[in-house]
């Protein structure tokens, strides 16, 4: 049974494609819609724990020599730190939920970490945007497989 969901999994962890490429590509493959969501958004909701984390512990010693690296922290930093400083988490939260390429919980979580905030909060926040996300990319994804006349699961 779960192994059926390996491709939304591995689609969903990608940095790019998130549950943005993860949900469409579960309904195109006529899983449970609600199976794809569900997994889709704990999924993505997961990824902050390695990226938070995994900076906290490897950003000082090893990423930060990575020229490519810095250049993207320092990218993201300044697309969404005004926002997030003006409405803190629901700042954060809104950057996660725009289902657009680099608004995601990778980089809502990179910001997070980059701007110092408070784990807990800011796992809640990316979970509340990723949350929005999920909603705007399944009624998306839904539309668009009754508009192409396949309905969900072929129907």
């Amino acid at each position: 049974m779960l192994s059926e969901f390996w491709p939304v999994i591995l689609t969903t962890m990608l940095p790019v494609a998130e549950l943005r490429g993860g949900i469409p590509l579960g309904f195109a493959l006529g899983l449970d819609p609600l199976a794809v969501v569900l997994v889709a958004f704990i999924v993505n909701c997961l990824v902050f724990f390695p990226i938070f984390f995994g900076l906290r512990l490897l950003y000082k010693d090893v990423l930060v020599r990575w020229d490519f690296f810095h250049r993207l922290m320092n990218r993201a930093h300044q697309k969404a730190a005004g926002h997030v400083e003006r409405w803190g988490i629901l700042g954060l939260a809104a950057f996660v939920a725009v289902p657009l390429p680099v608004t995601g919980a990778w980089t809502g979580t990179a910001i997070a970490w980059l701007l110092g905030l408070e784990w807990k909060r800011s796992f809640l926040s990316i979970c509340l945007g990723v949350l929005v996300a999920s909603t705007i990319v399944t009624a998306a994804s839904w539309g668009l497989m009754f508009s192409l006349g396949n309905g969900i699961n072929g129907g």
